[in-house]
């Protein structure tokens, strides 16, 4: 990328976007749209500690590290679990989307509604660290809305369910901000995991991440599974320590996935039982809007819409509304209190 090259405004990056998800990160800068999308990965030595790669060089390693090398997520059910890593890992991805070279930008991070105050001050600390000027909050079901194309400054109340690689964000939404919220530290990791103990207790096979995550995109669904081709997943024979073939099919998967899928939607009942009733009544007008990659597995909006009696559909880009909503906050910045969304509102209602 070309750092000489001018945003609309006539000047370089100072504003910028990251969408901060267990399974990857996104970067978007303003007027400039998605300028980086890469796996939350980080490649590690463990005598050093030093982060050699990140992202997509970081991901190709995952299982296949020799003794001295480790390939980490340092981000876990939305929060940073390894903050020396982390820190790392947002400087080589910022310096990346800039073209190389940091230019101390003003850096909004998306972040699940339901972290504490403390988890919040990880992410702010990480992002002055890695690089930026200053560090703004926003709750990741909001910027999912705006990317959606909702309008989240009307007073009616959306419902907006966030499904990511470790959270499960669940959140009602009315005049821009969350009335009600439940942060699930259950996501698309999970069904992989599901899936990898289910393979393991009926076939006594052993299947890698990024197998299960392939059979997963592939023939994966919930609820009743619908007819569709079996695959064929290679692993190795818990019995015998070779490799061996078995076929899975998507009621195979389905089964599987259940007892996650109970929880998300346990997750989002709870959210509906502890909204407003008048924000309810919206909600069953306006419907569910399903957002986050774990959005796009079959069954999913089905699943959601029979267990609650209101309509489900996933938005059209799900896996990049979060960053597309926090793109399209960054002309107003400055109206945001930086720091911790804890600190701001309390300011907020110090200042009434």
């Amino acid at each position: 990328m070309d750092m000489g090259k001018q945003f609309p405004s006539g000047g370089l990056a100072r504003d910028v976007a990251m969408d901060l998800g267990t399974a990857s990160v996104l970067v978007a800068a303003r007027g400039r749209g998605i300028l980086l999308r890469e796996p939350s990965v980080a490649a590690v030595d463990r005598q050093t500690g030093k982060v050699l790669q990140v992202g997509e060089a970081a991901q190709q390693m995952l299982g296949r590290t020799p003794g001295r090398l480790v390939a980490v997520r340092p981000v876990r059910e939305g929060v940073l679990s390894d903050f020396t890593t982390a820190q790392a890992m947002l400087q080589a991805f910022l310096k990346k989307a800039l073209g190389g070279h940091l230019v101390k930008p003003r850096l909004l991070i998306g972040v699940p509604a339901g972290i504490s105050e403390v988890e919040e001050r990880a992410v702010v600390e990480a992002g002055l660290q890695a690089g930026a000027r200053r560090v703004y909050l926003m709750e990741a079901p909001l910027a999912a809305a705006l990317g959606a194309g909702l309008d989240t400054s009307r007073p009616e109340g959306r419902l907006v369910v966030d499904i990511g690689g470790g959270v499960t964000d669940a959140a009602v939404i009315t005049l821009d901000g969350v009335v009600v919220a439940g942060c699930l530290p259950v996501g698309g990791d999970r069904f992989d995991e599901a899936l990898i103990q289910y393979v393991r207790q009926t076939h006594n096979l052993l299947l890698g991440l990024r197998t299960a995550e392939q059979v997963k995109h592939t023939i994966g669904q919930v609820g009743q599974a619908q007819d569709s081709p079996s695959l064929a997943v290679k692993g190795r024979c818990l019995t015998t320590g070779l490799p061996r073939e078995v076929q899975l099919t998507p009621a195979d998967t389905a089964e599987a996935f259940a007892p996650v899928a109970r929880e998300i939607v346990s997750a989002v009942q709870g959210v509906l039982e502890r909204t407003p009733p008048e924000l309810a009544a919206d909600v069953a007008k306006n419907g569910i809007l399903l957002t986050g990659g774990g959005s796009l597995l079959r069954g999913m909006d089905r699943l959601l819409a029979e267990a609650t009696g209101i309509d489900a559909s996933a938005s059209q880009e799900p896996e990049t509304c979060v960053v597309l909503g926090l793109e399209m906050t960054l002309p107003r910045l400055s109206k945001r209190q930086d720091g911790p969304l804890h600190l701001a509102r309390r300011r907020q209602v110090g200042a009434e």
